[in-house]
């Protein structure tokens, strides 16, 4: 297996992403979402990472983690197959589900970790799903804002950073601050 171009080092951020193959739909019913998180947590999250933000979308998905521990890849590609497995088992289909091993992509700036937590929760407002992102079920997002009490999003060091959820709330949805380039890059829907 090709060694990853992202060393991933304890103590450090990263964005972990990836889309269906063909950038087919890997979420097919609610059950879906919600299995996929369940796996996420019970194969990287307990004992390897700390989630900041995510965002499951019809056919990819974002996480925003903090790294606690080792063999964060390994992981995802358990992870990867389970859901996999389950999901071909479900629909009665075969073969990969996803586009290749995910994605990821080392956050080194508090700024740069702000906007990409405010990206991965736009992502489904962009993509036309809904008309605010306190109405996608399935991301982080309805935590930051305080609607949801949730178990897997470490929310809090974020939202400090704009001093509490209605801070957050606003500055998400502030269109006066313009997302960095290098995180529009990162539309896996476009």
């Amino acid at each position: 297996m090709p060694r990853r171009k992202v060393a991933f080092l304890p103590g450090h951020y990263y964005h972990l992403y990836n889309r269906g193959n063909n950038h087919q739909t890997i979420f097919f019913e609610r059950e879906n979402y919600l299995f996929f998180l369940r796996q996420f947590r019970h194969h990287v999250a307990v004992e390897t990472a700390d989630v900041l933000a995510y965002c499951l979308m019809p056919n990819h998905y974002h996480f925003l983690v903090h790294l606690r521990g080792k063999d964060l890849s390994e992981k995802m590609g358990r992870l990867s197959l389970s859901y996999t497995k389950a999901i071909n088992k479900r629909f009665q289909r075969s073969g990969v589900l996803f586009q290749g091993p995910f994605q990821s992509l080392h956050v080194d700036e508090a700024a740069y970790l702000l906007n990409l937590s405010r990206y991965i929760h736009l992502n489904p407002v962009k993509a036309g799903l809904v008309q605010r992102a306190e109405d996608w079920e399935f991301s982080s997002y309805q935590e930051y804002v305080e609607l949801r009490r949730g178990t897997l999003p470490q929310y809090r060091a974020l939202q400090q950073q704009v001093d509490g959820s209605t801070a957050y709330q606003a500055f998400v949805e502030s269109e006066a601050v313009l997302m960095p380039m290098a995180i529009r890059s990162l539309m896996l829907d476009e």
